[in-house]
């Protein structure tokens, strides 16, 4: 199925209330799940606009055959989009036969609401706020190449590198063909807002992956040297998962758990283009999961990135109108879950560090879960102040809250998030000698010497990559 129709089944999806956009998009099939979320998601927010010009053109009338969800698709890439893709086929010739009328009719609406800019069409809760302005985050799959290789193909390519960032004020002046180095997360490098990376051959190839800035911290916090064994406990889709098999690199075992098959495949399909071979996928829940099983009796990490409210997702709100503010039933049965959830990973028995993280902007999803899951587990964990050059910390609702993260597009550029690292206070050795944990702050002079070292033999091949296969 081609893209427009696959779109089309998803918006007429969500019309007869089938399903939300993401599970509809992830239940499609379609190989490229961002590239149909970000078409959809877009033909979705302009839809008001595109049956308004859909209907003055009469485009249905004089093609038949042409189903309306499909018809929006088309149109949005027509007018408001990037054009057709990969040619456009025989979507570009019918379309083509009506674009003049079309665009007049986009224009004599412009004139009639007073407005110049087809964002100004907008009812003003889908107009873009400041997440819309956010830039394009890429972090480089050391699995697959390095920074100096990618660097160096986006330089061929008639970008301008900038160097590593300073600050915030740096990636907020990006435009154009310009992009940096982020300057906290290794490997993150950052493009002006609207830089549409979806078609180029690196990420086809799996030597990039599109990954929000705050949705790269779990698995950098976590920080499991390469050997380790670790639980990924909600995996889905795979992006932190594909980040801690880059961290490992691909030795040791992840141990990934979702509960949703549909989603699973799509994750096995973006582990196996990022190069991840070190991962072991399961159908289950993980709150079924046994910390008993002698399979486990090595997992020393655990990343906890639960269901939430998705609160934190400027997206959430075209998926699931309101879903900004959750009620306080589904607010109380989401902090439910994710502290029986926290409190299990807790449980097992060579836990070192956890990282639990959400998408929500919510205190009971965030700081309550935590206190309460420490406040039952008292003397055997702690808080670990994480990454002190962050500027936005956790709510100040209990001691120690300060050590958490938040994010935000105001004060990050990125979505909202929380993130929380957690560490045994003491760690049970075979000897019955107890062993501190050390607190993730930042990379010891070894481990900074180490780092260098692997930069320095990073081999500048490869990237005759556009034929490569995904």
């Amino acid at each position: 199925m081609g893209l427009y129709a696959a779109a089309a089944g998803v918006l007429a999806g969500v019309e007869s209330r089938q399903g939300s956009i993401k599970g509809l998009v992830y239940s499609s099939n379609f190989q490229n799940v961002k590239q149909l979320y970000a078409l959809v998601c877009e033909t979705q927010r302009y839809s008001a606009v595109l049956d308004a010009v859909i209907a003055s053109a009469g485009l249905l009338r004089a093609e038949k055959k042409l189903r309306p969800h499909l018809a929006k698709v088309l149109v949005y890439e027509l007018l408001l989009g990037k054009g057709f893709r990969g040619g456009g086929g025989r979507w570009k010739a019918l379309l083509g036969r009506h674009q003049a009328r079309l665009k007049a009719e986009l224009a004599r609406l412009k004139v009639h609401r007073g407005v110049s800019r087809n964002e100004d069409l907008l009812e003003v809760g889908s107009r873009p706020g400041p997440a819309s302005q956010l830039p394009r985050f890429v972090r480089v799959n050391t699995l697959k190449t390095c920074s100096d290789d990618v660097v160096d193909y986006f330089k061929r390519q008639g970008f301008s590198y900038q160097g590593r960032a300073s600050s915030l004020d740096d990636l907020r002046a990006l435009k154009g063909k310009h992009f940096l180095l982020d300057s906290l997360m290794p490997e993150l490098l950052v493009f002006p807002a609207q830089t549409d990376l979806h078609e180029h051959p690196l990420y086809r190839a799996g030597h990039l992956i599109l990954q929000d800035r705050a949705s790269c911290l779990p698995a950098m916090l976590l920080d499991p040297p390469p050997g380790s064994h670790v639980i990924d406990a909600c995996a889905a889709p795979g992006n932190k998962t594909s980040h801690l098999a880059a961290l490992l690199k691909n030795q040791g075992k992840i141990f990934a758990f979702d509960l949703d098959a549909k989603r699973l495949a799509s994750m096995a399909t973006l582990l196996a283009r990022a190069g991840v071979s070190c991962c072991e996928l399961a159908e289950e829940d993980f709150l079924a999961v046994s910390p008993s099983d002698p399979r486990y009796r090595e997992v020393h990490y655990i990343l906890l990135d639960p269901s939430c409210s998705g609160s934190g997702m400027p997206s959430r709100q075209l998926e699931e109108p309101g879903a900004g503010t959750p009620s306080p039933v589904r607010l109380h049965a989401l902090a439910g879950f994710q502290q029986r959830a926290l409190c299990h990973a807790l449980t097992f028995p060579s836990l070192q560090r956890l990282v639990y993280s959400t998408c929500s902007l919510c205190q009971e999803e965030n700081e309550d879960v935590v206190r309460d899951a420490l406040q039952q587990n008292p003397g055997a964990f702690r808080l670990a102040p994480a990454l002190p050059a962050w500027p936005h910390r956790g709510l100040s609702t209990f001691p120690g809250a300060e050590h958490c993260l938040r994010a935000s597009p105001e004060t990050t550029l990125s979505g909202g998030f929380f993130v929380a690292v957690i560490e045994r206070v003491e760690v049970p050795s075979l000897t019955g000698q107890s062993i501190s944990t050390r607190t993730h702050t930042q990379p010891s002079p070894k481990e900074k010497e180490e780092t260098a070292k692997s930069r320095s033999r990073c081999l500048h091949t490869a990237l005759h990559i556009a034929e490569a296969p995904g």
